[in-house]
């Protein structure tokens, strides 16, 4: 006599108890950013989640829930973001704001490749800590992950990376900025710009003043949209790769066949031709959600009233998310990483933040 086969009533209740220990220490990690939004939620739920999972590893019962935390979850809370923006908010922040976004965003990424193979960077910690830094921390690297299949170990880096320069960010950047004399829009445009977490960007504009607060929350969200090019980048990227590495390689003389026939190694297979149905099939359907989700919002149709609902509903949905990578994070693996990423988002942080200030410079926005 044979078992049955599990019902999907069945394989939803394995899921039960791993959800349910990401979402109690996501409410937790919520209170707690409550009280220090300079932390955050996120980072406290991956700090918890790391912090239970070394004392005590999570059983067989709960890695399917976890799993399916820090990715399923991840993906939705993404789609979710795209209600914080308003395609008609890129241009409200003016032609003079975009050549700043877009200039650290470009520049932040080529340093993150150039720096982090100096450094010795292996290249997913890279890349999530490069794109974390360039446009909006802990929702980018929430985006790039299923993209990229980054590790757990490497996601819990990253976040924690980006997080300590946010903090020195929040108490650096108000001096910074009472010594240059900016004005209100030109520190709201810096800290928009060059600070990651929207959280940290609040603190600091804050501190300021509430006129740079608010444009640095438009930037912030606007910033939010490069997102998209640079996932589709990624993913076109991941494809080639994997392409290259069942194409690319010519068989040894000798090779047969699963029929027996010889292999000819001076025939090399033909490359697919790329189409738009391939590429279409490489776009991640989370960030088809975010477009569209982000595209219902600039029509009017979700009232304003239901817009800071749905932005802790993300928020909320992120923090679950990280407190699975948290609870599933080998903290050995941060001993073998070593300084380095560390030094790189500290470098980051450096070139994001000068080549803010820079381009302001010459636009004449400071």
């Amino acid at each position: 006599m044979t078992d049955a086969a599990p019902t999907p009533l069945d394989r939803a209740g394995r899921l039960v108890p791993g959800l349910a220990l990401a979402t109690g220490i996501a409410v937790v990690a919520t209170v707690i950013g409550r009280f220090l939004p300079v932390v955050g939620a996120p980072v406290s739920g991956v700090v918890i989640g790391a912090v239970l999972g070394t004392v005590r590893r999570p059983g067989p019962v709960f890695r399917p829930g976890i799993t399916i935390a820090s990715k399923t979850v991840l993906q939705f809370a993404v789609v979710l973001l795209g209600a914080q923006l308003s395609l008609l908010q890129v241009a409200r922040v003016g032609v003079q704001s975009l050549p700043v976004m877009l200039g650290t965003l470009v520049i932040c990424l080529l340093a993150a490749w150039g720096i982090g193979r100096a450094l010795g960077v292996v290249g997913n910690l890279r890349t999530l800590i490069g794109v974390g830094t360039g446009i909006c921390g802990a929702s980018a690297i929430a985006a790039v992950t299923p993209v990229i299949g980054a590790v757990s170990v490497e996601v819990a880096y990253a976040v924690s990376t980006i997080f300590l320069f946010n903090v020195a960010a929040v108490v650096v950047f108000p001096v910074i900025g009472h010594a240059l004399g900016m004005s209100q829009h030109a520190f709201g445009l810096f800290a928009g710009t060059a600070v990651n977490d929207t959280s940290s960007v609040v603190a600091a504009a804050s501190t300021y003043g509430s006129g740079a607060a608010d444009f640095a929350v438009v930037v912030k969200l606007v910033r939010t949209l490069m997102i998209i090019p640079v996932v589709l980048g990624l993913a076109w990227l991941v494809g080639r790769r994997a392409e290259a590495s069942t194409v690319g390689d010519r068989p040894a003389a000798g090779d047969v066949a699963s029929d027996g026939t010889a292999i000819d190694p001076t025939v090399v297979p033909a490359r697919p031709r790329w189409s738009p149905r391939r590429v279409f099939r490489l776009v991640p359907w989370f960030l088809i959600g975010f477009v569209l989700v982000a595209a219902v919002n600039s029509t009017g149709v979700v009232p304003g009233p239901a817009h800071p609902a749905i932005a802790a509903v993300a928020a909320f949905l992120i923090t679950v998310a990280l407190s699975a990578i948290g609870l599933s994070t080998d903290l050995a693996g941060f001993r073998r990483a070593g300084f380095r990423p560390l030094v790189l988002g500290g470098s980051l942080w450096i070139v994001v933040s000068l080549s803010s200030l820079g381009l302001q410079a010459l636009t004449g926005s400071i």
